[in-house]
């Protein structure tokens, strides 16, 4: 039999236990002959600041056959429905986003248009997230289950929810539940390249032992140890557009018997924002700022003071916002940390990783020596169109009416990205559609309008004569749109009022063990 090719991993964490379950799993179902390492060093401390997720965290792991209730048990995780944008738009403005899709549920009429149940919501002068399941659970911070008298926990609704975890937790998790993938307690400390390809040969460990492989994933975080310092990888930066570059993280303690959130509350501050992002036991937190316009020492006063007590700051991360020109470069490819950082407003992060890595597997993923430059090409491509989808989205959030502040100032007059600013042109004349975000990641998920409406109807960036206009042209589908949305906000209403509270969620889960 032939000698397995080896997949490295360098880094663990969620990034890197991530990618070893997908390309494991996929070259199970192909019938690959490979084997895998992840190295993972043990000395390198891990701060779990609270990381949150999008929908695509829960589809991965119902395909690994992962029980939920025990990875809530594992990493005292919470659930995620939305997120809770607070002084965006402007100051005492709160507006939320729900992650869950009605257009899911309802049989759209013949020839109706996608997104016609948003449409008629604007048009109507209603919010949209008033038809979302998950709207009415996030207000009350309530739990997408119910409990049946025999005391057994049923979903609500077939609506995929996300997460909140602290991520030390879950990369260690993930390791828990790995078969045959082997474990390589060390740092790398060198990188033996091969004359006259330039491929990777094998890492140069802490000990001077070596570690060959035939094909590499950077999973090292900010430091880019493989892609950037060995291959010099070039950077593509969003500093412009998205101009914080710096986080103070912090802990908030959950006081015994709090009802816990069931959003991410992302809370506009003077010179960037703070999220708050609820674990079990504790809210991770931290002010995302920019630091042309704020310094650590005043980062710190201005959360104390709009917090009303003192923090333990956890760290100063300072980061670059941006992408690799190339995630994928010779027998490498960057994932996570190492291949793009966005600030992180929509948790694009894993969402990304989640996403790259299934394209990589399912698309791209051959025996090393068979992998031809177009697809690396093709991957490059698609993978970066993706980030640059992500960093459209992200700066769409800055178009506000604030102005009380320099850095509102500077952002609202000068930071806004052309291609942010076309969209809004565009759909100043038609409302956004499905069909305005063409998909070029082979059928998984992407950016599209289930999440741009909640956040374009909160800002104030669409034109309810627009709206008017279109469901104007077609009276039958107005009737129809409008008798669906109000049973769909009626069923749900009722819905939210079966649900367990969020705290009272977890307490049951817990006491599964």
């Amino acid at each position: 039999m032939d000698k397995p090719a080896h997949f490295v991993i360098v880094g663990g964490g969620t990034a890197g236990w991530i990618a070893a379950f997908i390309i494991q799993d996929e070259a199970r179902r192909r019938g690959l002959n490979i084997r895998i390492s992840v190295v993972e060093s043990s000395r390198i401390p891990t701060v779990g600041v609270g990381e949150a997720t999008t929908a695509a965290f829960r589809v991965l792991l119902k395909h690994f056959g992962i029980d939920e209730f025990e990875f809530f048990r594992k990493t005292d995780a919470s659930f995620k429905l939305g997120i809770r944008h607070e002084d965006w738009r402007r100051k005492g403005f709160t507006y939320y986003g729900p992650i869950d899709d009605p257009h899911q549920v309802v049989q759209a009429p013949p020839g109706a248009p996608s997104d016609y149940l948003n449409v008629y919501a604007v048009a109507a002068g209603r919010p949209v997230q008033e038809m979302h399941l998950f709207q009415h659970l996030l207000e009350q911070k309530k739990a997408p289950y119910a409990q049946k008298p025999d005391g057994s926990l049923i979903p609500l609704g077939p609506f995929h929810h996300a997460y909140h975890f602290d991520q030390a937790l879950v990369g260690k998790f993930f390791a828990s539940k790995s078969r045959g993938v082997e474990k390589v307690d060390a740092m790398v400390a060198g990188v033996e390249r091969d004359g006259e390809t330039g491929d990777i040969a094998a890492l140069v460990l802490d000990d001077n032992q070596r570690l060959e492989g035939d094909f590499f994933i950077d999973a090292t975080g900010f430091r880019k140890q493989i892609i950037v310092k060995a291959l010099e990888a070039p950077w593509v930066s969003y500093a412009h557009e998205l101009p914080v570059n710096r986080a103070l993280p912090f802990w908030v303690d959950v006081k015994p018997g709090e009802e816990l959130a069931i959003y991410t509350r992302a809370w506009a501050q003077s010179a960037g924002w703070m999220w708050q992002i609820p674990t079990r036991t504790r809210y991770g937190c931290g002010y995302v700022y920019s630091d042309e316009f704020s310094t650590p020492e005043q980062a710190k006063e201005e959360v104390e003071r709009v917090l009303g007590h003192e923090i333990e700051v956890r760290g100063d991360i300072r980061f670059q916002i941006g992408r690799l020109e190339k995630a994928w470069i010779g027998n490498c490819v960057a994932v996570g940390l190492s291949s793009s950082f966005l600030e992180p407003l929509e948790s694009t992060s894993i969402h990304g990783t989640i996403v790259q890595m299934m394209l990589f597997a399912q698309r791209y993923m051959d025996m090393p020596g068979r992998i031809t430059p177009a697809a690396r090409d093709d991957y490059n491509a698609r993978v970066g169109r993706q980030v640059d989808d992500f960093r459209t989205f992200v700066n769409t959030h800055y178009v506000t009416e604030r102005d009380d502040t320099p850095f509102w100032r500077e952002v609202r007059a000068n930071r806004i990205h052309p291609e942010t600013r076309q969209r809004l042109e565009r759909w100043k004349t038609e409302m956004p559609r499905h069909e305005h975000f063409p998909s070029y990641l082979g059928g998984l998920p992407h950016i599209e309008t289930q999440l741009h409406y909640p956040v374009l109807n909160g800002l104030g960036l669409l034109d309810q004569q627009v709206a008017r206009r279109e469901m104007e042209a077609d009276p039958a589908l107005r009737r129809f749109a409008q008798k669906t949305f109000d049973g769909l906000v009626t069923e749900y209403r009722a819905a939210a009022r079966q649900a367990l509270g969020h705290r009272q969620f977890l307490d049951i889960v817990q006491g599964m063990d």
